[in-house]
């Protein structure tokens, strides 16, 4: 791992895991023979760890690793690395995850030749410092997914790279960048110079994979290979990206901002062995112009009481605004609350603005109207719901979310800064991989909850315990208190049950929440029900509800959580980053008096808290008068009662009693109507639960195709929930078709239609595009191709408002719904009723049983989501 907060930690080079016996050879020629004894002054290492390294360097160069002795090498090479780290030193990319595999993970062998090497990479760093000379960058900062040109220059260090050897442009997987040397009037144009007039090169490929590389597969990597000349010591050479010289426009950027953006960059001596980690010079990225603004306000306020609004300009990226690329002003905005006018801030150049000394006067719901000066900008802010005297108040966060400490990108303060000032949540866990984590790392979680807790942020200290599902899968551990906490880690407890001992053996279970997810699906058939109260149901790799209900199933007493998964050091409100991660992150709602820290705790140890798609949905959920997570007594009857209040009109709540749906109402469908002008929404859904049991999810559906209307026209088209500028799009050719791209993995996904001129046999016929399944790791069955289909919706077919075509495939029954909705839906919706209800069931205990559970789901018409904790009824909790 890296020794700094800003240099990312990652296993780079999966591609020697099919090292041969002559690249081991290779390999071991690097080992300088005469260094490993030699003198050192000051030495990092403590002598009995100094011993066992000499003798782990002199063991590999006598013979490579085996099944035999690979994990006494890692655990030597694990301590190594931390000592190295809290040195101060640059710690290979890819050396923590790789030692850390092999204790982490029973099926090591493939990862044994990928220890040698960084065996191999750490002992020339240790004995011939100056072997890699240092990289410059030009820093930035760069206006997201624009077009720029960014010179690095690498000075050879006392290793001479000799012909054949070379530098391997790598790329960090999660950029999205693309580099090519064809072509020099098109995008992405790379070329490479050198201050050695003898030096030339030759363009090349390399197959890489990991963090700098294809993440779970070879991808090929650029090499600019010497082939005449030698660079030596103090020679310069240059990698030029995005090369404007012969006409391009430069390289495209990421379209997230960022603090640390590596382009990370290897050395091949000779051409006889894998590369090595030049030191990273990350980049600047920041937002573009601003196009839109978003209100942060408390959820629940008391009459009277005096609270602030931050206003947050944001670009199409959900990135914090800038002027622009020469910058300038932000616009000014004007606010209004219920349509009466709040205040009128003038332009500026900050993204941030706080409006404090807010209050009402009496009870009700309030929500924020934001437009900018000329009225091109509109934005909402959350519901503020106004009590004479809150019981409790609802606490936004997010649990999960990465850096560049593990796969991702931007430093822990970073992540820190953006959950607190550009997300606004409440509270916050940093749950790096343990994996990829040194213990520098791990110091600078536990100072970073020091340095960030305040009154109105609380940060908890956290890790993610990272192993393969059929090890027990993924699972975020939090504890209360950051202070002389101990990782209990996949390298040293590699399943599950070794997990739930490790924590109560070394922590009280009273501090410790273990909140496992989907996406490495946890093996719900366990559960600690000391230390796991939570289940992660959604995050940027999905929704999946399925996944809480099984351990519901299981007879599990656990409540239902949201987070982000961001890996872009951006928590709690981002858009989506591609892959895997292909929609917004979801947030937590905790339920307690007050923020703080005791009291936010004991809110996720009773199961206090709901989960939300990322909008803060205001939720309301009790049976019998027991609130959500809580057990109540048995009674026949059970009075079911609810209120939702929220960020745009409600689509439908539905109540399900274990998993079954006993009530539902539908607020947006306008259930009257047959075919008219009006309003629609073509809503796709698909299913994310894994094929086989015990798998991970499916992957995403894309729905890339065309709509057409006959009988009617299209006067307006525009997605409900489109957070990706580039992978989500509806564009209308003319007023008959549109074409659009989409995705779904557990939820839906939504095109608002407008149409005039509607007649009796109006018809929308869909024609999809063949489409391969993307993102997440499943593994018994791989992605596949869904073919492509077409489908018609009769308008005159609507039924109850709606008309639907299912599309199975193997196995799944994928959905396209065309739907009538009213003009202006319910923001806030009270209900109750009896289950069962005694005027239809005459024996009214004869539906329910000791130990029945009930949650809510909320469905919004911005496909915006929201599912209480289950309440239960009689039966006995877990023990």
């Amino acid at each position: 791992m890296t020794p700094g907060a800003s240099q990312p930690q990652a296993d780079a080079r999966r591609r020697l895991a099919r090292l041969g016996g002559a690249l081991c050879i290779g390999l071991l020629a690097l080992l300088p023979k005469a260094a490993a004894g030699a003198e050192r002054e000051e030495d990092y290492l403590a002598a009995d760890l100094r011993a066992a390294v000499d003798a782990l360097k002199a063991d590999v160069r006598r013979a490579p690793s085996s099944t035999a002795n690979a994990r006494a090498r890692a655990e030597t090479l694990l301590a190594w690395i931390d000592a190295w780290a809290l040195s101060g030193r640059y710690v290979p990319v890819n050396a923590t995850q790789v030692a850390a595999g092999v204790l982490a993970y029973p099926s090591a062998r493939g990862r044994i030749a990928r220890l040698d090497a960084a065996i191999v990479e750490l002992a020339l760093l240790d004995d011939e410092p100056d072997a890699v000379g240092p990289l410059t960058a030009d820093p930035g900062p760069f206006t997201a997914a624009s077009h720029a040109t960014i010179r690095q220059t690498l000075t050879v260090g006392a290793r001479d790279i000799e012909p054949g050897g070379g530098v391997v442009v790598a790329r960090h997987f999660m950029t999205g960048l693309a580099f090519q040397t064809d072509d020099a009037a098109a995008d992405n144009y790379v070329t490479v110079a050198s201050s050695n007039p003898n030096v030339r090169f030759a363009k090349a490929t390399m197959p890489m994979s990991g963090m700098h590389g294809g993440f779970r597969r070879r991808e090929p990597a650029l090499v600019f290979r010497v082939i005449s000349g030698q660079l030596t010591a103090g020679d310069e050479v240059t990698i030029t990206y995005g090369d404007t010289n012969g006409g391009s426009r430069g390289l495209r950027l990421p379209t997230f901002s960022t603090d640390w953006m590596p382009l990370p960059l290897y050395l091949d001596f000779d051409g006889s062995g894998p590369p090595v980690s030049v030191p990273l010079a990350p980049i600047e990225i920041v937002g573009g112009p601003v196009a839109g603004v978003h209100g942060f306000a408390p959820s629940v306020v008391a009459v009277g009481e005096r609270f602030a609004l931050w206003l947050r300009a944001r670009d199409r990226f959900y990135n914090r605004a800038t002027g622009g690329a020469a910058g300038g002003a932000l616009p000014g905005w004007e606010i209004e609350t219920n349509g009466e006018p709040v205040a009128s801030l003038p332009a500026g150049t900050a993204a941030r603005v706080k409006l404090a000394g807010l209050k009402f006067d009496a009870p009700g719901v309030y929500r924020f109207a934001i437009r900018s000066a000329d009225g091109a900008i509109v934005g909402t802010s959350n519901p503020v719901l106004v009590e004479a005297a809150p019981r409790r108040r609802i606490y936004w966060g997010d649990t999960h979310g990465h850096s560049g400490f593990a796969e991702g990108i931007g430093t822990a303060e970073r992540f820190m800064r953006w959950a607190r000032d550009d997300a606004r949540l409440d509270y916050v866990t940093h749950s790096e991989h343990d994996i990829w984590m040194d213990e520098r790392e791990w110091r600078v979680l536990v100072e970073n909850v020091r340095r960030f807790s305040s009154e109105d942020f609380v940060p908890f200290l956290g890790y993610e315990w990272t192993v393969q599902s059929f090890q027990g899968g993924h699972h975020n551990v939090l504890f209360r208190t950051a202070a002389g906490r101990q990782r209990i880690p996949a390298q040293g407890f590699g399943i599950l049950t070794a997990l739930y001992q490790g924590l109560r053996r070394h922590h009280d279970p009273k501090d410790v929440v273990v909140i496992p997810h989907a996406h490495q699906a946890a093996d719900y058939r366990l559960s600690d029900p000391a230390l796991e109260p939570l289940v992660e149901i959604m995050s940027q790799h999905g929704t999946f509800e399925w996944f809480a209900r099984m351990y519901l199933r299981q007879g599990h007493q656990v409540g239902f959580i949201a987070a982000s998964d961001n890996h872009l050091s951006q928590p709690g409100y981002s858009a989506p980053q591609g892959g895997s991660l292909s929609q917004r992150g979801g947030l937590g709602a905790l339920l307690a008096p007050a923020k703080t820290r005791d009291e936010l705790w004991a809110a996720m140890k009773s199961r206090a808290a709901y989960a939300t798609t990322g909008d803060r949905i205001i939720l309301d959920f009790s049976v019998n008068d027991a609130g959500m997570g809580e057990r109540t007594a048995f009674a026949a009857e059970r009075r079911i009662a609810g209120r939702v209040i929220g960020t745009a009109p409600i689509r439908s709540l539905e109540v399900v009693r274990n998993e079954e749906t006993i009530w539902q109402r539908d607020y947006l469908t306008d259930a009257a109507a047959r075919s008219a002008d009006g309003d629609y929404l073509l809503v796709f859904a698909s299913p994310s639960q894994p094929y086989h049991p015990g798998d991970n999810p499916r992957g995403w559906r894309r729905w890339r195709g065309t709509a057409s209307i006959e009988g009617a026209t299209i006067t307006a088209a525009a997605g409900t929930n489109f957070h990706s500028a580039y992978d989500q799009t509806v564009d209308v050719t003319d007023g008959a078709s549109l074409a659009f791209s989409t995705y779904t993995r557990g939820a839906t996904s939504a095109i608002g239609l407008t149409l005039k001129d509607v007649r009796r046999y109006a018809e929308l016929r869909l024609r999809l595009e063949a489409a391969r399944e993307f993102g997440g790791v499943p593994r018994l069955r791989t992605h596949q191709t869904v073919p492509a289909a077409g489908a018609t919706l009769l308008l005159r077919e609507l039924q109850d408002g709606a008309v639907q075509a299912a599309l199975p495939f193997d196995g799944y029954r994928d959905v396209v719904t065309l739907r009538r909705i009213v003009a202006a839906g319910e923001l806030d919706v009270t209900f109750a009723f009896a289950d069962p209800d005694p005027a239809e069931n005459g024996d009214a205990g004869s539906d329910v049983r000791h130990g029945d559970y009930y949650y809510l789901r909320v469905v919004q018409a911005n496909d915006a989501v929201a599912w209480s904790s289950p309440i239960w009824v009689g039966g006995y909790p877990p023990r």
